[in-house]
Order: structure tokens, then sequence, then C-alpha cells
């Protein structure tokens, strides 16, 4: 069970405009997503932008701040039910790798996918590692699906936006998560709602499945 982050766990906001908050390019990086949403920038753009502003940074700072990060409710319930109706619950995202580790460890997902930030000398450069658009992460969560011995009609998605289309086509069930219009259109079913916990009959398809 795939799980996006920024606009889906993450509400209102995304993980990479919170951060960019401590690191005084918020505005800029807010504006450069609305134009990823409307199809006016690419992810790479989006990246490079937003990447340049961590020139400096200590690693190990970054978790400090996530402790700060908006989060829906329901996380850690939805996790474990999950886990005991048999589904193996994942991220998969375009949020930074501190930001998906971090997660991870807090809720207990079973693993993360995401661009990495360059880092040397424990501290970040200002440049992507890896960059990972939204046909990345479909095909990631797909190689990992394959690693869990399962077909894609077997494994179901929840998210809210464009990076989210491709996968949402891939898997037998997509929930579109206080969701734009078109994460909506291209979902299975659509649900609005504060607590991550709302998605789960729905969820619960794949169990019967």
């Amino acid at each position: 069970m795939f799980f996006d982050v920024d606009g889906t766990l993450v509400p209102g906001t995304s993980s990479s405009v919170f951060l960019a908050g401590f690191l005084g390019h918020r505005d800029e990086l807010a504006k450069a997503e609305d134009a990823y949403a409307s199809g006016a920038l690419d992810n790479r753009q989006v990246s490079e932008l937003d990447a340049a502003g961590w020139a400096g940074v200590p690693e190990d700072q970054v978790c400090g701040w996530l402790d700060g990060l908006p989060l829906v409710s329901g996380i850690t319930e939805t996790v474990l039910w999950c886990r005991q109706n048999g589904l193996v619950p994942v991220l998969a995202t375009l949020a930074w790798s501190p930001v998906g580790s971090y997660l991870t460890d807090r809720f207990g997902f079973h693993t993360f996918s995401g661009p990495r930030l360059e880092t040397t000398d424990g501290h970040f450069t200002g440049r992507v590692a890896r960059h990972f658009d939204e046909y990345d992460k479909r095909d990631v969560a797909l190689a990992q699906a394959r690693e869990l011995a399962l077909a894609p009609h077997s494994c179901g998605a929840v998210g809210d936006s464009r990076s989210d289309l491709p996968l949402f086509a891939s898997v037998g069930l997509s929930v579109a998560f206080n969701a734009s219009a078109g994460a909506r259109e291209a979902a299975t079913a659509a649900v609005d709602d504060d607590d991550l916990q709302s998605v789960l009959p729905f969820l619960s398809r794949l169990v019967a499945q």
C-alpha cells in the first residue's frame, strides 16, 4: 500500500515548503511548486531550485525541524491497520530522502523512495544527488511490489496530486485523499477528511481481494 507524503500526509503544503521556511526560500519554492502542479515547470527545475537553498546546512539539523512538520491525524493507526491486515505500508513520494527516512522511522512504514540531496562532510552541497519525478515514483513503487512478489493489481495508492497520477494508473486501487480535481478523476475513490483513517474502508477492498 503506497502512501504519498506532500499534500497527503502533510496537509495543505509540502514538506519542502515547510523546510524552506527554515532555509529562507519558502515563498520562491511555493510559487515553483504551484507552477509544477499546473504543468508550467517540471520536477527537475523545482528540485534544483530547492536544493540550492540547502547549501551548507548540516545533515543532522533537519530531524529537529521535521519534528514540527504538520501531519494529518491517524497515520500511526493507519500504518498499524495495514500491517494487521496483511498490507505492506510504503511511502511513495517526491519528498527529499531525509523526509522519507524520518517518517518511515517515526511511523513504521516498510520503506520509502524519493529524490536525494547531495552531501559532503555531513553538510548539504546545494545540488541534487538523484532526481526523482512522478514516473520514477511509479517505477520504484512497482519494483518494490515485485520484490514482495506482488502484482500491480494487488497494490493500492493514496495520494492527492499530479505526482500520483502515473502510480494511480498502475495499481489496482487508488484513493484520492483531499485531492486535486485531476487526482480525483484518475482515482478509484476519493475522500476528504483530516484523519487518514478515513481511507481504511477503501483499503479493505485490497484485503478482501
